[in-house]
């Protein structure tokens, strides 16, 4: 095995394609390809892991609509699916044609995690199909069976999850501080994988990227359901997608809530993991810098567009007597936040860290607006949601998946011009790095 896996990195070491031109380059191309493989991912993975419990939790409350949602979302995977394969397929081959000497390193690095991740994968879509396709006979008379089936199908999507994002957060931090240089043409032992795998940033990720396919997702369902409801033509389909509406704003603000906290615990790893001011862009005056005041500001759009959301579908209360708190904690949520994306002169008022004082007053903020819509929502009546509402619910859709997209491209390009952090052998830019950039 030993043997071919060599013969293997030896002839992806010697295909060169970066004679092949395209609009923007390479590095543009295998990037945008890779988004485009992301947006699907990213849902898919959070539509395994909701729908079954959307599912499990519509059979113990005896909600029909639940069980319709979640057959929705399984059914969007189903379709999709596809797609973000070919996607992935096409960036992998990308990989071996543009980058082969880091992409044979890393197959072989990581080897016995790989193999494992692809069986994961296909678990996952064992899973996904037999929960599908088995639904209108396991539902109904085989109900836990079923939702076996869906746990499944969400739990291995999940350990594939973690894998790659090991493998993509080694590349970013190169392992920490104290790690070993990559060997490259033997296969690693399954203990070096997992210590590659155990980086500074991986943990934190794995919450950080588990909450937010979870959270931009159900913003996604939310505008899916808003422009659905435009479609619908029945009371009963109108009521179901004003539903539906009201559980992807619920799910996708709750999530959101945990974001920055996850994040910070990011930066936090990093400040002794190495690699801090490289990732947050410290300076000012970096690609990385700009792109992360991109999503700051991405990220306060969410959080207000998320409490205007909640105050408008708070309407649909008989009373609407849980308005007025959320307009309020919504109106503090607007101020802090629109104050911690402020020039540095003001948001560092009167100390440096104010502006992350301010971002901790909007999420507390947005939490009891949230608590607010959630402790109304057994009562409200749905079909007649307002056009700004929708309106809202669009947009949110549009900018959440907007923020976790560039979100992984600003992560990717604190790295550049290494492809593996602080390893400059497997560089793949000709441009110097910036001052201080490797440990």
């Amino acid at each position: 095995m030993s043997s071919v896996i060599t013969s293997t990195n030896l002839l992806l070491a010697q295909i060169d394609l970066s004679n092949i031109g395209f609009p923007g380059g390479t590095r543009a191309f295998t990037g945008l390809t890779m988004i485009v493989h992301m947006f699907f991912a990213e849902l898919f993975v959070g539509f395994a892991i909701a729908a079954p419990v959307l599912q499990a939790w519509g059979a113990r409350t005896g909600s029909p609509r639940m069980d319709r949602l979640a057959h929705s979302m399984v059914r969007f995977n189903v379709l999709t699916f596809s797609s973000g394969a070919t996607f992935a397929v096409l960036f992998l081959v990308l990989l071996v044609g543009f980058y082969p000497r880091v992409t044979a390193v890393l197959f072989t690095h990581f080897f016995y995690l790989i193999v494992i991740a692809m069986a994961s994968m296909f678990l996952t879509i064992w899973g996904m199909y037999s929960y599908y396709y088995k639904w209108d006979r396991f539902s109904v008379l085989k109900k836990r069976r079923h939702a076996f089936l869906g746990f499944t199908m969400g739990a291995f999507i999940w350990v594939w999850m973690v894998i790659m994002t090991g493998i993509d957060t080694y590349m970013t931090t190169g392992g920490g501080p104290n790690a070993e240089p990559i060997n490259s043409g033997t296969i690693s032992s399954f203990g070096a994988s997992l210590s590659g795998l155990f980086n500074p940033m991986f943990v934190e990720m794995i919450l950080h990227r588990t909450f937010a396919n979870l959270s931009w997702p159900a913003f996604a369902l939310a505008a899916w359901a808003a422009f659905m409801y435009i479609r619908s033509k029945t009371e009963a389909d109108k009521a179901f997608y004003d539903w539906s509406t009201s559980v992807g704003l619920t799910w996708g603000t709750g999530f959101l809530l945990v974001q920055p906290i996850s994040g910070f615990l990011i930066a936090y790893a990093l400040q002794s993991g190495g690699g801090y001011s490289r990732l947050v862009g410290e300076g000012g005056n970096t690609t990385t810098s700009t792109l992360l005041y991109t999503n700051l500001i991405m990220v306060v759009l969410l959080f207000v567009l998320s409490n205007v959301a909640m105050y408008i579908g708070a309407g649909r209360h008989p009373d609407r007597a849980n308005r007025r708190p959320i307009q309020l904690f919504g109106l503090i949520a607007a101020v802090a936040g629109l104050y911690s994306i402020a020039p540095a002169a003001i948001a560092n008022f009167p100390f440096f860290h104010m502006r992350y004082v301010m971002i901790l007053v909007m999420i507390l903020a947005t939490a009891g607006a949230f608590l607010t819509y959630v402790r109304g929502r057994m009562r409200f009546r749905y079909g007649s949601p307002g056009a700004s509402y929708r309106v809202v619910l669009l947009a949110l859709g549009v900018i959440a998946a907007a923020t976790a997209l560039n979100m992984g491209f600003m992560k990717s390009n604190s790295r550049v011009p290494d492809a593996i952090y602080n390893q400059p052998e497997f560089s793949v830019e000709a441009e110097p790095p910036p001052e201080g950039f490797r440990n």
